[in-house]
């Protein structure tokens, strides 16, 4: 992705009285980064270009970002933390390995990477609400601190290598956005408590000691019915196993075996993703799943092998960064509009590691309008409404204010 020659700047660099009014042409250059970004994606922890042009634009409106941290991540800091609290801004930054099949002028150039989960838009909002509170940063009652994170979607996660490196050193809170095609530019999901299942993956290995003659399964073991008996198990868990009134679900959504029609393999191979909203259902589904299928392939003159790679934990929503960011509207947004999340999304979400450390809230922001931008996550045509960028840079930049103002976390407030 090679870097535009200029990289976009707002016009003017002058401080802002408040967060009331937006600068000159902010709007205009919010889209510009993230048309950038989404034209040329790159895929977790090779976001080496990415960060550049981050860096490139954050240095081009006077201000200094630190790293790299976790590989191709980076913060920046704003304010003085001795003048009070020290609060937090993440922003994932990686695509997806995936094809971009929008007919755009900003489609993805870049073969096999997409921005399909609109990172390149939280980018562009995490930049926008750098450049509005670093115009007020000798107003700030506090401090902020944005980063940029890598490989929100891949194992291992970029989260944990963040904090390994000291992002979340001297913050007590954290605050960050994901786009939300099913919710209109504008209106802004909030939930207090688990808003994300857990998502861990599997791989489960069968095999027996020989291959076999397809005509005579019974001198074998047969690997590939093995398979499919053990996942059909998996799938009468989740509800039998747990209580059933917590949501909990087992996806197969890969399974391999032989090469030939007539010979049966020595190997099988099934592999998926187990999600949760409880500790304790994640825990009792692993322990089962392994029971299984070593139970199954035993019985049927196999063994079997069962990994998990734990992927993250659920997001859960401190309930008073959620009412902060409702009062944050209420006082001075009042055309834009906060709705209740009714469930949780089986979606995963790595910004929940943070959330295991300090209080932390994902705000869902509305990015649809047409059809074109109702497409799911992950659709090869996912697309947003750009209108939603700058308002939601601006709401966040008073939600961050306002927590510093407010104190937010004194519980005698």
């Amino acid at each position: 992705m090679p870097l535009t020659p200029s990289v976009p700047t707002l016009p003017s660099q002058e401080a802002l009285g408040s967060l009331d009014q937006l600068p000159d042409g902010f709007d205009d250059v919010l889209r510009s980064l993230r048309r950038h970004l989404h034209r040329n994606p790159e895929v977790g922890t090779e976001e080496h270009e990415t960060a550049r042009f981050i860096r490139a634009v954050l240095e081009a409106h006077g201000l200094s970002p630190h790293g790299p941290i976790a590989g191709t991540g980076q913060f920046v800091d704003i304010g003085d933390p001795a003048r009070g609290p020290h609060v937090g801004y993440r922003a994932d930054i990686d695509a997806l390995p995936a094809e971009d099949a929008k007919q755009r002028p900003y489609a993805s150039q870049n073969a096999g990477a997409a921005h399909l989960c609109g990172h390149d838009a939280h980018t562009a909002v995490a930049i926008g609400v750098t450049l509005l509170l670093s115009r007020l940063q000798d107003a700030l009652p506090g401090a902020v601190r944005v980063f940029f994170q890598p490989n929100e979607e891949s194992l291992p996660s970029g989260a944990p290598l963040m904090i390994r490196d000291g992002v979340l050193e001297n913050l007590e809170a954290a605050y960050a956005i994901h786009v939300d095609p099913t919710r209109e530019v504008g209106a802004y999901g909030l939930k207090a408590g688990s808003v994300t299942a857990s998502a861990d993956r599997f791989n489960v290995r069968i095999f027996g000691k020989s291959t076999g003659h397809s005509a005579r399964p019974h001198d074998t073991a047969d690997t590939p019915w093995i398979a499919v008996q053990i996942a059909n198990a998996f799938y009468q868990l989740a509800g039998r196993m747990t209580d059933p009134r917590n949501a909990a679900i087992v996806t197969i959504c890969r399974m391999e075996g032989g090469a030939a029609h007539n010979v049966i393999p020595r190997e099988a191979l099934l592999g998926g993703t187990l999600r949760c909203i409880h500790a304790d259902d994640r825990k009792t589904l692993k322990a089962q799943m392994t029971e299984v299928a070593h139970q199954t392939a035993l019985r049927c003159g196999a063994q079997a092998e069962v990994e998990f790679s734990d992927g993250p934990p659920p997001v859960h929503n401190d309930r008073r960064l959620v009412r902060n960011v409702r009062l944050a509207v209420r006082e001075k947004h009042p055309g834009l509009k906060t709705n209740s999340i009714k469930r949780p999304s089986m979606g995963a979400e790595d910004f929940a590691f943070y959330g295991q450390h300090l209080p932390a809230v994902l705000v869902r922001a509305g990015t649809g309008s047409r059809s074109e931008t109702r497409r799911p996550l992950h659709d090869a045509h996912f697309d947003i409404d750009e209108r939603a960028l700058a308002p939601t840079a601006q709401l966040m930049a008073t939600v961050l204010m306002r927590h510093l103002r407010e104190r937010v976390l004194d519980e005698a407030k």
